[in-house]
Formats: structure tokens, sequence, C-alpha cells
């Protein structure tokens, strides 16, 4: 009986664990930083993959646990969130914050070590996710403008981390993904608007799902694909993507702006959870894309 008590009681802190650092999401950041590397790399070194992976993650974990415990109680007026471990009672404040200070602390140690401008840009997005964009989220839409910075961040890490220095290369990272989060956060913004009006955020440019919203995310969602075949034109320094990875990555740009209009059109939550989930697709496949053309051109 104990035994099983055990068992249970280590699952939980676990998952508690995973959740408080929200595993999925720091680990598909940690995909962009380590695609925006192998984007930078002149030669692959295995250290700095490692440090930039673990280092990635902690501050990611680090950004996710400040903002559990900033939002803990607006969090428990929510059905999405209402289970995470704070506002259910099976995590303290105190631990959350620990784990928060820990995994800032050692962050910035380990992109130290890659260089100083990783650790830099590691620290800004830390401040400008837990600062700005978390108290914003219950004041304006405009958060999502904020919020986009430290989210467009890690992509470009990866190519700082392994040249240590910025320039049109790492910014041209940044553009496609800063865009991208428009359409990819006003899709999440709309199926779930009703569950954040509970915890009075306001995540959609107009407010509601609506005309005005749907018009803007088609807006952004082109901005994204321009944004992803510039580097074909020749003028982005060292990125560079051939005819044939353009062509590509437009196509699939085009898969997205096809959901994005039927979310025009339709204006219904399934629309929204379509290029949601296109939006993702459209991200990962697109840093594969990049990398792979780099290698096999």
């Amino acid at each position: 009986m104990s035994t099983t008590k055990t068992s249970v009681s280590t699952a939980s802190v676990v998952t508690d664990f995973k959740e408080i650092t929200k595993m999925g999401l720091s680990l598909s950041v940690v995909f962009s930083s380590l695609a925006g590397y192998f984007l930078g790399a002149e030669t692959i070194s295995i250290t700095t993959l490692l440090l930039l992976a673990v280092g990635g993650y902690f501050m990611v974990g680090a950004s996710n646990a400040y903002n559990q415990i900033i939002e803990r109680d607006l969090d428990a007026l929510m059905d999405r969130t209402k289970n995470r471990p704070i506002p259910a009672g099976r995590m303290s404040v105190n631990t959350a914050f620990i784990i928060a200070t820990s995994f800032t602390i050692l962050g910035l140690i380990t992109l130290y070590i890659i260089n100083p401008k990783t650790a830099m840009y590691g620290a800004i997005s830390i401040f400008l996710y837990t600062s700005v964009y978390t108290p914003l989220k219950t004041k304006t839409s405009l958060s999502v403008f904020v919020g986009a910075l430290p989210g467009a961040i890690p992509f470009m890490l990866g190519w700082v981390a392994a040249r240590g220095s910025f320039g049109i290369e790492p910014g041209m990272l940044f553009a496609i993904q800063f865009f991208w989060q428009f359409p990819h956060f006003w899709s999440i913004g709309w199926f779930l608007h009703d569950d954040y009006k509970k915890g009075g955020f306001h995540m959609l440019p107009t407010g509601e799902p609506d005309k005005g919203t749907a018009v803007q995310i088609i807006m952004y969602s082109v901005w994204t694909v321009i944004a992803s075949i510039l580097p074909v034109f020749g003028f982005t320094g060292d990125l560079k993507l051939s005819i044939v990875g353009a062509v590509i990555v437009f196509i699939l740009g085009m898969v997205m702006l096809v959901y994005a209009l039927k979310l025009f059109k339709l204006r219904t939550v399934e629309a929204a959870k379509q290029l949601m989930l296109s939006s993702v697709f459209y991200i990962t496949l697109l840093q594969i894309i990049y990398v792979a053309d780099k290698f096999l051109r």
C-alpha cells in the first residue's frame, strides 16, 4: 500500500514539475533554438548544442513558472488552467518560486558558457515575458504584440549561440517567428475566448472573435509567408534559401493562409483550432526545411 502511495506521489510530483515548466511548450522552443543554431553554425559543436538545449529549457521553464505564480488567482477561474499545480493546491507558491529562480540562474549560467550575447537575449526574453507581457494580458490586447517579442527570440538565439553576434541573419529569423505568432496565438485566443474572459484576459485584437480579428489574422499570415521566403533573394547575408526550399515553404504558407481564410469565412471555434494546428505544422516544417536546405544545397 505504501509503495503504491509513493509511486503515485512521485508520478504526481513529476507531472506537476512538467506542468509548472510547461514541458511541451519548452521543448518546442528548444527545437526552434536548435534549428537556429544549425542554420548559423559553421561547424557543429555537440557541447554547444547540449548547452543550448539545457539552457533554453531552463529559461523557458523559468518564464512559465513565473507566469503561473503571477496568474495563479486568474488561473483558478479558467477551465483550461484551474488544475495547474498552484491553483489546484498541489504546489506552493514558494516551491514554484524556487523552481523559477533556480531555472533562471542555471539558464543564464548555461547560456553564458556558450557566449555572453546568448545569455543576454535569454535574460531579455524572461524579463519581457514575465514583467511586461504577463501583466499586460489583463489590460490590453496589445499584450500579444509584446509577447511576440520574447516568443520570437528562440529561433534567432540559436544563430547567436553559433556566431556570437547579432546581424541580419538572426534578425530575419526573429522576424519570421515574430509575425507567425499572431495567427498562432490569435487562433488560440479565438477558440478559448470564453475561457479567457473568465480570467479577464484580452487576447484578440478587436476584443472579440469577429470579422476584424479574422482580417488581422489573414494580414499577419501573409506577412509571415513573405518574411519566410525573403532569404531566397540573397540579401540576408549567410542565411540563404534555395528556390526549391522557398517554393516548399511558400506552399506550406499557402496552406496556413487557406485556414486563415476559412476562419474569416466561417468564424467558428473549429476553424480556429484548424488554423492553430496548421500554424504549428507550418513553423515546425519551416525550421526543418531551412536546416535541410542548408545542408543539402
